[in-house]
């Protein structure tokens, strides 16, 4: 325990640009570590890109195939041998209240891999995760390390009006996912919490490129300001109508849906205000919820909105998705939210909430490729050149696709499944 205190403290008392360079000497210092390494998850959740002094100057680690990736997949600590004198790799995810920064990678010799080092490392671990939310208002550096390549200006606006990628507590988990991660133009989500309630926002603002960004950004920050005020989600719609329309006098429109959530009974309210579809799963049943279809914020003025009722019940995995995920069509005509995406929901049953969102977006990019390979059958040079051409620019223009999964617990059950969860693994692992 004294370890920690003393990694701990430094941890809190580093620069912010200077957490890795800090957490690395004290835990050499401490738990005679051979080495430290901090990787962070890219924008698309596909690659880990290790965080070094200029950002770009490592080799990324893939998510899918490496160790790393695994520990980052599960959300549990994984370690393995790297050396004939028994040193051992560990890798602790970098998570914060369920958001997957990264994975910090110690290599230990292997008789300091005691029960009690584990867990304090992956304590630290978690610590450091908090560390870097707070850094990243004082420095970019964590932010560049995200990137395996430049973010357009609409993405840069868009990824910064994101509350995180993922968020977990007793009642719920909540995984959301924004693809192209590095041009998105309109699409975003937001959520609040409180004691007793949960707000979820998706909206859809039309358009391209900045000017859709924009739109949204206006948006969800006059839905931000109007459930700040205290007011239902009836009354955050019309406010966030009315500072639309006096913006853009119904020349340009966003399409949202607003649920808010009582924490204690999974009763909830819902304004459905444009595009976004709320897909449920229940048992082995996957269906689209429909509500009574209402206008999109700031398509006309002062239109009045009202909440519908719902009821979420313990077990429940409400998928939201914007227009680009369901109303994608494939080579022979179908539409995505046909047959495919409930297909789709239905693979990713046993995935936990925050990686869900990236499961059912990689089955989207294999239905679209799929699409442009019926589209094309010439087999001769030329015509596979334009062919390849004219599928990065349909890939280009392509809408964009959100897709969110909020997984409902209740209360009372979660806090002891996933202790009991966490010890099985800590078996498994030969630690316990």
């Amino acid at each position: 325990m004294t370890n920690i205190l003393a990694v701990g403290r430094a941890v809190r008392a580093a620069a912010p640009h200077d957490l890795l360079g800090t957490v690395r000497a004290a835990i050499i210092e401490h738990y005679e570590a051979l080495r430290v390494e901090l990787l962070m998850a890219d924008y698309s959740l596909t690659v880990l890109q290790p965080v070094t002094t200029l950002p770009h100057t490592a080799k990324p680690l893939p998510v899918d195939s490496t160790p790393e990736g695994r520990a980052f997949a599960s959300q549990e600590p994984y370690g393995h041998y790297v050396s004939r004198d028994g040193a051992v790799d560990v890798h602790l995810p970098v998570t914060v209240r369920g958001d997957r920064l990264g994975i910090l990678t110690v290599r230990l010799p292997h008789r300091r891999c005691t029960f009690a080092t584990f867990e304090e490392l992956t304590e630290l671990a978690e610590l450091l995760g908090h560390e870097i939310v707070v850094a990243d208002r004082d420095t970019d550096l964590y932010l560049q390390a995200r990137r395996a390549e430049r973010l357009t200006l609409a993405a840069e606006t868009q990824w910064q009006l994101l509350p995180g990628r993922a968020c977990r507590r007793q009642e719920y988990a909540i995984g959301a996912q924004l693809e192209p991660a590095y041009a998105i133009h309109g699409d975003n989500f937001d959520w609040s919490a409180s004691a007793e309630t949960l707000t979820l926002t998706v909206t859809n603002g039309m358009g391209e490129g900045i000017q859709a960004s924009l739109l949204s950004n206006l948006a969800v920050n006059a839905l931000r300001n109007a459930r700040r005020a205290g007011i239902g989600i009836a009354d955050q719609a019309a406010l966030a109508d009315q500072a639309v329309y006096a913006q853009y006098g119904g020349a340009e429109y966003v399409s949202t849906v607003l649920i808010s959530f009582e924490l204690a009974t999974g009763r909830g309210h819902v304004v459905d205000a444009g595009s976004p579809q709320l897909w449920r799963q229940r048992g082995k049943t996957v269906e689209h919820i429909g509500f009574e279809a209402q206008l999109p914020l700031g398509m006309f003025d002062e239109t009045p909105y009202t909440a519908q009722e719902f009821q979420a019940l313990p077990g429940d995995r409400l998928i939201f998705v914007s227009d680009g995920v369901y109303g994608a069509v494939s080579g022979a005509g179908e539409v995505y939210g046909e047959r495919a995406l409930a297909r789709a929901i239905q693979a990713a049953g046993l995935l936990p909430a925050a990686a869900v969102p990236r499961a059912v977006l990689q089955d989207l990019t294999a239905y679209r490729a799929d699409a442009d390979a019926d589209a094309h059958t010439d087999t001769d040079a030329e015509a596979e050149a334009d062919a390849e051409a004219e599928a990065h620019a349909r890939t280009e223009a392509d809408d964009d696709a959100l897709v969110l999964c909020l997984d409902w617990f209740g209360r009372g059950s979660a806090a002891e499944l996933n202790a009991h969860s966490r010890e099985r693994v800590l078996r498994e692992a030969g630690w316990i």
